[in-house]
């Protein structure tokens, strides 16, 4: 990247949102830490209770390893002990919640629900972050797996080729985003409790219209060559004199902007141009074969039309360099989330142990 990341914040104009929210963390690789790095970005202080030999991305690399724990602190417990269990325990009783991404049995035996946590703090929030919820087993739940599980991977890729998965763990990032709100949600409840977000029950959340159509419409999902909408005509990627371009036209108003700049005439309504799909498609490959995905992208977005040249993610970071921020010594995505009149301080990751054990005081 040519770009220079954003050094770190000076003095901050206003606390984050949440200084002063104190959450624990119990859990491995993606989506609990992911949750927990988002509410830290917003000023939580979050504090990582891991094992003797650290949580596992920590062995994934130093890199991975930053990019969902910046900002934490680190303490080292050994939780199937009398003294790793005495220090959970202090920790609970001055802490809003914990989140936890573990399998059921472990999250059980660990003693790290609400109904085993509740003598210490009865307003504690305790959430579950599972693959498929808490009372179903330990079936191995993790990403990709669940993509397949629920329909995601056989909606993806080109419907004569096999299903295929995105090229990021979207389960465990949603699941990671679902367990922030609810975590969220209960503490301005001001309730302590049980709360359980399944990766699974998550990604059907997530296949909303899709799902909706099949329950009350009887409509069989199906992939669509180059990504196209169930329901808009034309949105989906098209190739170009050089790169490939999404278009994403999702009304009339749009359509005519589109069909004037591209020389398209007819399929003037929503409901015409679904209707003969191939027809409309057809004729819109062939008018974007006339200039490159970027010519195309700078001429759509003057009119205001959505379309965008397809980028790799190097092209997409040196096009934004107000994302990319420094948390110590590595250079990450910043936070999507802009409060204004506060700026994340982006601290580094923490060192395993860091800020303490189970044999030290509070």
């Amino acid at each position: 990247m040519s770009s220079e990341p954003q050094a770190s914040p000076g003095p901050q104009a206003s606390p984050g949102p949440l200084a002063g929210i104190r959450i624990l963390e119990v859990g491995h690789i993606l989506a609990g830490p992911y949750a927990t790095m988002m509410l830290a970005d917003l000023g939580a202080e979050v504090t990582k209770l891991e094992p003797p030999g650290g949580d596992l991305s920590r062995q994934v690399s130093d890199a991975y390893f930053a990019s969902i724990n910046r900002g934490k602190r680190s303490i080292r417990l050994d939780l199937t002990g009398a003294a790793g269990q005495a220090r959970l325990h202090e920790l609970v009783a001055d802490a809003h919640a914990l989140v936890v991404n573990l399998k059921p049995s472990a999250i059980r035996n660990f003693g790290l629900t609400y109904e085993a946590l509740r003598p210490y703090n009865e307003k504690i929030v305790c959430v579950a972050l599972t693959g498929f919820g808490l009372s179903a087993g330990d079936d191995p739940a993790f990403d990709y797996v669940i993509q397949a599980a629920t329909g995601v991977a056989a909606l993806t890729g080109d419907p004569d080729g096999p299903p295929t998965l995105p090229g990021y763990s979207s389960a465990d990032n949603s699941a990671g985003l679902t367990a922030a709100l609810a975590l969220l949600a209960q503490i301005v409840s001001g309730r302590g409790g049980q709360l359980e977000v399944s990766l699974r029950d998550v990604m059907l959340s997530q296949l909303n219209y899709r799902a909706s159509a099949y329950l009350n419409e009887g409509t069989e999902p199906r992939r669509m060559a180059f990504g196209a909408h169930s329901y808009y005509v034309p949105a989906q990627l098209f190739p170009t004199a050089e790169g490939y371009l999404a278009l994403f036209v999702t009304h009339d108003g749009f359509w005519k902007k589109f069909s004037t700049e591209a020389g398209v005439t007819g399929f003037e309504t929503m409901a015409e141009r679904a209707a003969r799909r191939e027809e409309v498609l057809a004729v819109v490959t062939a008018a974007l074969a006339a200039d490159t995905a970027q010519g195309w992208e700078t001429r759509l977005k003057r009119l205001g039309v959505p379309a965008a040249k397809v980028r790799s993610l190097p092209e997409a970071l040196d096009a934004t360099p107000e994302m990319v921020v420094r948390a110590g010594d590595f250079r990450l995505v910043g936070s999507p989330i802009l409060v204004h009149g506060y700026e994340p301080a982006y601290g580094p990751p923490p060192r395993l142990g860091e800020h303490g054990g189970e044999l030290d005081q509070p």
